[in-house]
């Protein structure tokens, strides 16, 4: 076989090489759905993503014969927690044909990179932060990804722990069909006794930066004990609010306010990629306008929800404990009218026991699961 050759992203033109590797490789696969271009680039480029603010970030391409076979990062979040007090980074953005050479020259490259910045642990994949994408597709091939969530080939997963990685955590997709009524002892639970000094208000759009600041606030709060949790800057929290502004629908966004103070958030967000489906990663010749009209118009029926939380010292009351159910069947309400169908509750943390059991008693079933990977650097 000709030799691999690892190229790291330096240039445009490499960065959109590495953004289509994967649209290359999946092509054939009907479950696929090629992610937005001009999206991606902005997502991996340090002139318009924050994350690259507080971390080291390097990428290369596999080249044999002059294809493009592969494509990796690596990277160091000088935010993110250690793991066992040892020096952690990540790999991610991981793509490959099926051939453990190129998953292997890839992963040495990474790995070198890593370790020569004192790493002893690497995770992943995180694409490229824990508070994107995160976990490689291990069960649930079948069906398409929804808005932020990854799609791996069947074989990737034995590929990657052929290069010495091992289960650090699963986090999973749980499906809900919103024509099913929400059960009525999960609506008991929500309105049992009188919720004194509880108000649920959908987003104000007249106070959007305000709105996304104050989520994010609740979210760093909510998620603050959780593994893996890295705090939201605010310079990500103005870029979330950039690039959510023209698809976001506030009936599908949700605060619980206690006693006059935000105390819980709800997000929703309509599933773009169902929209996206069959643009080959491109918006052009018309741009916002058809993807705005799918989303607003004539309408996507699926919905995904990546964010509910609840501040941590009101979770630990009875109170606090009704308000996710409360907030899901305030949005379930509102999906319906607005023509949604089904509803992705994504993603959760194995052991995240309370989280499940509130998808569970919604009547959502586990359709997808998708892991982390840790390997020891010697």
């Amino acid at each position: 076989m000709p030799a691999i050759e690892l190229i790291e992203v330096s240039t445009r033109a490499e960065l959109e090489r590495f953004v289509r590797v994967p649209m290359t490789l999946n092509s054939a696969d009907p479950a696929w759905i090629s992610p937005l271009i001009s999206e991606r680039m902005d997502a991996l480029s340090a002139k318009t993503n924050p994350f690259f603010d507080h971390a080291d970030v390097a990428m290369w391409l596999a080249v044999r014969d002059g294809r493009d076979v592969g494509r990796i990062s690596a990277q160091i979040d000088h935010m993110a927690p250690q793991t066992d007090n040892a020096f952690t980074g990540s790999f991610g953005l991981i793509a490959a044909e099926d051939d453990d050479a190129v998953f292997a020259a890839l992963f040495a490259t990474a790995e070198s990179w890593l370790k020569a910045r004192g790493v002893a642990v690497a995770m992943g994949p995180f694409n490229l932060s824990i508070n994107e994408e995160v976990g490689l597709l291990v069960d649930g091939f079948d069906t398409p990804p929804m808005v932020m969530m990854g799609h791996d080939p069947p074989y990737c997963g034995a590929r990657v722990e052929a290069q010495g990685y091992v289960k650090a955590k699963d986090v999973y997709a749980y499906i809900a069909d919103l024509a099913d009524d929400i059960p009525e002892k999960v609506l008991n639970r929500a309105n049992r006794d009188a919720q004194s000094g509880v108000v649920l208000r959908p987003l104000d759009m007249s106070r959007y930066d305000t709105e996304v600041a104050m989520l994010t606030e609740i979210l760093n709060d909510a998620w603050a004990g959780n593994w893996g949790f890295t705090p939201t800057t605010e310079a990500e929290t103005r870029q979330l609010a950039r690039s959510l502004h023209q698809v976001i629908e506030p009936r599908m966004v949700w605060f619980a306010e206690v006693d006059g103070k935000p105390a819980g958030c709800l997000v929703a967000l309509p599933n773009v990629n169902e929209a996206i489906a069959d643009l080959n990663g491109k918006l052009m010749p018309f741009g916002w306008a058809k993807l705005l009209w799918r989303l607003k118009v004539r309408r996507v029926k699926t919905v995904r929800l990546p964010l509910l939380g609840v501040r941590r010292e009101l979770a630990r009351t009875l109170r606090g404990q009704k308000i996710p159910f409360q907030l899901i069947a305030r949005a379930t309400a509102e999906a319906r009218a607005l023509g949604y169908q089904r509803c992705e509750f994504s993603w959760i943390l194995d052991d995240n026991a309370p989280m499940r059991r509130i998808c569970e008693a919604r009547g959502a079933r586990l359709y997808k699961t998708y892991r982390i990977y840790r390997k020891a650097l010697a």
